[in-house]
């Protein structure tokens, strides 16, 4: 890629968030975050990961909440104003981690990957429900906000996929293709919110060290440390 491809490509990305900022600002306005309208973005999330978020309908939330549709529509705009929330509030949640994981103080590649895991593991545990429908309903999005979050998507994960080539360019992890190993970490976290670990026999500290220890000893050189 040139490098004014490049730099336009930035500069479209930056527009993009502009734009989010400006029309989220616009549309908390009039229906400011109260207690009634956590608990209707509670209840809707559910739903989304219950039924999906196309067979899920205003009335369907109002129902489950005990409201009439009229009465919903005074507390949000619709429910693609809570798919957008959803999304963009986890979407956010990981972009301020891997933040703080780049500027983790002489942090190695392979210990910058490992809290990478930890910060997927426990966004996951944290709301199961929410994540489900940031992994599996952001499509229903409509523009301009279905391109800002995929420009976040790509971010995060250019970010983390720098940090993987560190470690292969340092020795520290095994030569293998970058965007072989972002994608397998990825996915192999992904299962969390598919299967709940409260539903199974394990911890949430056990099941987060059998996760670490799995993908960093496939991915690390024997010699390599993960501290």
């Amino acid at each position: 890629m040139s490098k004014y491809r490049f730099a336009r490509g930035l500069c479209q990305q930056s527009a993009i968030f502009v734009l989010y900022r400006i029309a989220m600002k616009r549309e908390e306005a009039p229906h400011t975050m109260t207690p009634r309208k956590e608990e209707i973005f509670k209840v809707a999330a559910r739903l989304f990961q219950e039924k999906g978020y196309s067979a899920t309908s205003m009335r369907d939330l109002a129902r489950a909440l005990g409201l009439k549709p009229s009465s919903l529509y005074s507390h949000i705009g619709g429910k693609e104003e809570i798919l957008r929330k959803i999304c963009f509030d986890n979407a956010e949640r990981f972009l301020d981690g891997i933040s703080q994981v780049e500027a983790m103080p002489q942090a190695s590649a392979a210990a910058q990957v490992r809290a990478l895991i930890k910060l997927h593991i426990e966004v996951a545990l944290h709301d199961i429900t929410s994540l489900t429908v940031f992994n599996d309903e952001w499509r229903h999005m409509s523009e301009p906000w279905l391109s800002a979050f995929r420009a976040m998507r790509r971010d995060y994960e250019r970010r983390f996929l720098r940090i993987i080539e560190q470690g292969i360019a340092q020795g520290a992890f095994k030569p293998l293709n970058p965007h072989t190993i972002l994608y397998t970490i990825l996915n192999a976290v992904r299962w969390l919110h598919y299967s709940h670990p409260k539903k199974r026999a394990i911890s949430p500290k056990q099941l987060e060290d059998d996760l670490v220890t799995l993908l960093m000893e496939g991915l690390l050189h024997t010699t390599t440390s993960t501290s």
